[in-house]
């Protein structure tokens, strides 16, 4: 292989990893149970940078981090507890639990027990605000899902879910506001709409389906999730995957998927439902109508989302990395906002230098089979062509946002590049043997 070519192959095999649904090629899923031995791959046989480890872990514990956990493809790559917490330890997720309560409506809709348009008081009932019955008519599920819901957020206890606290300011779908009292009653919608506990929903959803153990537990007006740092990046590895668990499909609504994983209303574009997400062009963050440009996590990868919650609460999911990051702890020595972000950012920046080196150039086929693109620039369509009986592909632009992605693809594909913009992209392949293989190639627009 010369230079050229090997350097093509360290930059895609840097930015791309292979992901798509039903069955996952490359993707490593642990043991349902708790006590069997989760597969770990060692930083050093990655090429990362091992001597940038321990000032990572320096940063966490002097952030009062209690545990934290790195997944790569599905392995865990780092795991550090510190003081007496431990990987079966138990601690609260905060507002990152919001993103568990998403993925529950997701499965309720698909179940056939409500719809994200249908409006809150159906299954909360008349007047469970003091808006006038007109106002609270016109809130959806879908605005608890996006804050959104136009009820006042500066009460003095956002959290409370009493009616008197939920009092009307602007019309639903007018205004982004970080609000917890709507999205709490989201808990009762689901109850009410499926007859069945959040804590039953969760277990047979999440636990009986991934191994994740965790519970709801009331804590004032919040119901709070508490579970380990593997049972948070269990969940964590599930969203990685779109919601598919090995070959197990738990949401099948892809549309509903993509909804909860993109930006939700015109406010704030980095705000999915009840996710953070990373790569837009500007952010909103609690208690302040301000719009701030930029990525709300400029070191983390663009296509990152992120459950997010008071003390570092973070579960944070790349899927163009194959990276997910779990911090549990108390509030860090620099607390930034409610949610974290500053934290979420600062340990990315740490874990990049820890990454360095990531070229995994072992997985480079250097054989004559080697993946080919063509034509090399490309206009109109591009052929990916790997002699292979089987193999999957993801194509990511340089940021890392995935393009396209196919599944069992056989010897070679015609790939439609007409809404793909001018500049460089990458291909991603792997086959069914696991094999790996990454090019460079350019689209062209002509004028």
């Amino acid at each position: 292989m010369n230079s050229q070519r090997y350097l093509t192959a360290f930059v895609s095999l840097l930015l791309v990893v292979t992901f798509h649904s039903g069955r996952t090629q490359g993707l490593y899923f642990p043991p349902f149970s708790q006590s069997a031995q989760w597969d770990t791959v060692s930083p050093a046989s990655m090429g990362w940078c091992v001597e940038k480890i321990a000032p990572l872990y320096d940063f966490l514990q002097q952030e009062n981090t209690k545990g934290f956990l790195v997944l790569k493809d599905g392995k865990i790559a780092l795991e550090k507890y510190f003081g007496t917490f431990d990987k079966d330890s138990l601690w609260y997720w905060a507002s990152a639990g919001k993103t568990v309560i998403s993925f529950l409506v997701g499965r309720a809709q698909e179940d056939g027990y409500l719809f994200v348009s249908d409006t809150s008081s159906k299954y909360l009932g008349p007047g469970w605000t003091s808006c006038t019955p007109s106002q609270e008519e016109k809130i959806t599920i879908r605005n608890q899902l996006t804050m959104t819901s136009g009820l006042d957020d500066g009460v003095p206890d956002n959290h409370c879910t009493i009616d008197t606290c939920l009092q009307y300011l602007a019309d639903p779908g007018t205004r982004w506001a970080y609000h917890n009292a709507p999205y709490t009653m989201l808990e009762k919608v689901l109850a009410n709409a499926t007859g069945q506990s959040v804590n039953l929903l969760t277990q047979i959803n999440l636990r009986n389906k991934t191994g994740l153990t965790g519970l709801w537990v009331k804590v004032d007006y919040d119901n709070l999730f508490f579970s380990s740092v593997r049972s948070m990046a269990r969940f964590g590895l599930l969203i990685q995957n779109r919601c598919v668990w090995n070959s197990d499909t738990l949401i099948k609504d892809t549309s509903y998927v993509n909804q909860m994983l993109s930006t939700s209303q015109a406010f704030n574009n980095s705000y999915g439902y009840l996710w953070w997400l990373n790569g837009k062009s500007s952010y909103m963050l609690p208690t302040v109508q301000i719009i701030f440009p930029g990525f709300i996590a400029p070191n983390a990868p663009a296509d990152m989302v992120s459950g997010l919650g008071k003390n570092g609460q973070i579960v944070s999911v790349s899927k163009s990395k194959g990276i997910v990051v779990v911090r549990m702890g108390n509030q860090p020595n620099s607390p930034g906002s409610e949610i974290a972000n500053q934290l979420c950012d600062q340990i990315w920046q740490k874990l990049n230098e820890v990454i360095c080196n990531s070229n995994a150039v072992q997985e480079i086929d250097p054989g004559p089979d080697r993946l080919r693109i063509y034509p090399n620039p490309a206009q109109q369509s591009f052929t990916v062509d790997l002699q292979q009986n089987s193999f999957s592909l993801v194509v990511t632009d340089l940021a890392g946002r995935i393009m396209t992605e196919k599944s069992s693809v056989s010897g070679k594909i015609e790939i439609d590049s007409r809404n793909f913009s001018q500049g460089i992209y990458f291909v991603r392949a792997v086959t069914n043997k696991q094999s790996v293989f990454g090019q460079k190639f350019v689209i062209v627009k002509t004028p």
